[in-house]
């Protein structure tokens, strides 16, 4: 799973929610490191989001700035937690931040949409044995207090 969130091959097949689909040209998962994670719409439009990586404790947590190029905004949060649960991970994303609840939902759309395809992803991962197959416990995303969420 933290392989997921820390490899630009794997991150650019679930990290866009669909129609989008996602390339990764910069990845360094390390504190101070930097991401850039390029959008592409079917039309042809490009939504491109980058950000410094502030913790990165390898298959526990990532924390990490977020800010979308071209769009006023203010530069975001986001915190993903990896919580062991027997054979399945449970995974915690929280993104906060927000300067208001339409800008907040929107994102709230695009990770929905992006642990879907994560999910989706890890039920294609072969495995010699059933139990062997990494899991995600759950991919819903409920809104927390304030102007942020957690997944």
């Amino acid at each position: 799973m933290f392989e997921a969130w820390t490899q630009a091959e794997i991150l650019s097949r679930w990290f866009a929610p669909d129609p989008l689909s996602a390339s990764v040209p910069e990845l360094d998962a390390r504190p101070g490191g930097r991401f850039r994670v390029e959008m592409h719409d079917p039309s042809g439009v490009t939504h491109i989001v980058s950000g410094t990586y502030r913790e990165v404790e390898p298959n526990q947590r990532l924390v990490f700035t977020w800010a979308w190029e071209g769009v006023e905004s203010p530069e975001t949060l986001v915190s993903v937690e990896l919580r062991p649960q027997g054979a399945d991970t449970e995974l915690v994303l929280t993104h906060e931040g927000f300067p208001n609840v339409a800008f907040r939902d929107q994102h709230l759309h695009g990770w929905t949409g992006s642990t879907g395809k994560l999910v989706g992803l890890f039920a294609r991962v072969p495995a010699t044995c059933p139990s062997e197959a990494p899991r995600v416990l759950s991919s819903a995303v409920a809104e927390r207090t304030g102007e942020s969420y957690t997944a």
